[in-house]
């Protein structure tokens, strides 16, 4: 399939029930984030570490990438933030209070690292030329803070995305593997395996 092809879709590769990594390091830091896909429980389990922060997160997805559970580790064996959805954008936390602010999220993204937007891209079924926007939840891994972002995300080509953030209307542009994984995001990360 050519580029500049739009007549459907081109889905990116399956990843092996072994399991991946991808590692990535910050362009204007000396630190790294890395992840780990596992196939567990008919599902995809993300772990990952920012570097910067030393912060560990899980996301646990179903097969089709939707996720399921966010978890968020950063200096105690509990997680400090731990919030799960029912698939159809209702939230809550694991100890039972509803979040209604997050109602309509089906996405999580962390700043530290291009792993979550790399989700929705391997995800979505865009036509090349295409675009959906999508409410995504923005976690800040120093407050626990979170915020709906809405972001839109336009296929440019088969390996070229484009992500807005329409709060902020910050553009970013960037090249993703036969995985759909962000390989490089200019002026933030690169891939580092």
């Amino acid at each position: 399939m050519s580029d500049s092809h739009a007549g459907s879709p081109a889905h990116y590769s399956a990843l092996l029930p072994s399991g991946h990594r991808a590692s990535w390091k910050h362009v204007a830091t000396p630190h790294s984030s890395h992840v780990d896909l596992l196939w567990e429980n008919e599902g995809w389990t993300a772990n990952g570490v920012l570097g910067s922060e030393n912060v560990h997160f899980v996301i646990r997805m179903s097969a089709m990438w939707v996720v399921q559970q966010f978890l968020l580790f950063r200096d105690m064996d509990e997680p400090d933030l731990w919030l799960a959805t029912d698939g159809h954008g209702r939230w809550g936390e694991m100890n039972g209070e509803q979040r209604t602010e997050l109602d309509g999220c089906i996405d999580i993204d962390l700043p530290g690292t291009p792993f979550t937007n790399s989700i929705l891209i391997h995800r979505l079924p865009l036509h090349v030329g295409h675009s959906s926007t999508q409410n995504v939840i923005t976690v800040d891994t120093e407050t626990l803070g979170v915020t709906v972002v809405p972001q839109m995300y336009t296929r440019l080509d088969t390996h070229r995305w484009e992500y807005i953030s329409l709060l902020q209307n910050k553009t970013v542009e960037v090249i993703v593997d036969e995985f759909g994984f962000v390989i490089d995001e200019p002026g933030a990360f690169s891939r580092a395996d």
